[in-house]
């Protein structure tokens, strides 16, 4: 067993750290008070290959693995950027993982180089009003047009719709009891002419916007249909652990920057003649929350490694997201509560990252059904549901 940091992490974490040093936090908060998408952000990172990390070489990608796709979104998150910089560019990193694994020659070569060289953004519609958590309940439908299909329907929480050219979509081409096997994946454009897209008024990470979206007779060629017909919600589960990984390194990097501002705050701030770090109630829950992150970057990483060696890794995922949301949670709320009176004002930054950190508890995947997995898969318990 190694615990020894591996230099090449070493360098992606300095690397990717340079980029972000440009982009202070009086950005992102301008981004995010303005609802105003960080293109500056997003091309210095393409530029830098850093988008196209996980693609394949020879689609044009740096061919690495989920452990430094997790670097780099921690590291992203850390410089203060938070969840808007990290939804930026997530769904390019790793969001056309089942195009790369499922997805025809044709596919690959028409969308991949594009999204490896950052030109090419990628939203993800799975979501619905009325179908939630419960994915076999999917309605939006897609119906045979001659060679190709049409799809009608609606999709809420797409994020990044307003600034993607397509969207890997999940929609109904079975009966409508078919529940899970009648569900198909396309890539499929976000035609104007046939998408209507609009975004949902939210408490935080306003930067990426998340949109409900309407579909109405969108012609879909057929080669645009991902894997097999019938076995879409099978292509999506291949992505939702590596999913987790990531949304996990996003997670610690959001503490990481608050637990930093709240730690230079304690020792700067003085209250009747000392520093109120030597306070035990201000320096204790600053340390939980730096041993609570530690931990869940450590099992963080054991996910990335067991899903980059072929490993089963669905504990280790389901894991990894629920501590990092709980460690987030806890370092954003113990710097609100550090800086007193001045951590509820947008001066010290440390609000927006609280606000931002309460979706890691929400998405992409509820606390409550990580634990479910873990009670099931792990300890062999009773479904709940």
């Amino acid at each position: 067993m190694d615990f020894a940091v591996d230099p090449d992490l070493e360098l992606i974490t300095d690397a990717v750290g340079a980029v972000c040093a440009r982009f202070d936090d009086d950005y992102w908060s301008a981004c995010d008070a303005e609802h105003r998408f960080p293109w500056d952000f997003y091309e210095a990172m393409a530029a830098g290959g850093w988008v196209g990390i996980a693609i394949p070489e020879e689609y044009g990608g740096g061919g690495r693995g989920i452990t430094e796709a997790a670097t780099v979104l921690r590291t992203v998150a850390a410089s203060g950027a938070a969840m808007n910089g990290c939804s930026a560019i997530h769904m390019t990193i790793f969001g056309l993982n089942p195009v790369v694994v499922f997805g025809n020659d044709q596919l690959k070569d028409a969308f991949l180089p594009r999204a490896a060289a950052g030109e090419l953004h990628v939203a993800f519609g799975v979501t619905e009003p009325d179908a939630g958590t419960d994915t076999s309940r999917i309605t939006t439908r897609a119906t045979r047009d001659g060679d190709g299909w049409r799809i009608s329907g609606r999709k809420i929480w797409t994020s990044k719709a307003l600034e993607s050219e397509v969207v890997l979509l999940l929609v109904r081409t079975g009966e409508a009891d078919s529940g899970f096997d009648g569900l198909s994946l396309f890539l499929v454009d976000l035609d104007p002419d046939h998408v209507d897209i609009r975004p949902i008024p939210k408490a935080g990470r306003n930067a990426v916007a998340s949109c409900e979206v309407f579909y109405d007779g969108l012609p879909v060629e057929g080669w645009r249909l991902v894997g097999e017909e019938g076995k879409g919600f099978r292509h999506i589960l291949h992505g939702m652990n590596p999913e987790r990984i990531l949304l996990a390194g996003e997670g610690v990097g959001i503490g990481e920057a608050a637990l930093r501002r709240a730690t230079e705050y304690a020792k700067d701030r003085e209250v009747f003649g000392r520093p109120i770090g030597a306070n035990q109630a201000i320096s204790h829950p600053l340390a939980l929350a730096r041993m609570q992150l530690r931990a869940a970057w450590l099992q963080t990483m054991e996910a990335a490694w067991r899903y980059d060696h072929g490993l089963d890794c669905g504990a280790e995922a389901n894991s990894a997201k629920y501590l990092a949301a709980e460690a987030c949670g806890h370092a954003t709320d113990a710097a609100v509560q550090t800086h007193g009176g001045m951590g509820y004002a947008t001066e010290y930054h440390v609000e927006r990252y609280w606000r931002e950190a309460r979706i890691m508890r929400i998405a992409p995947v509820s606390q409550e059904m990580s634990l479910n997995y873990v009670a099931q898969q792990v300890l062999g318990l009773p479904r709940s549901y």
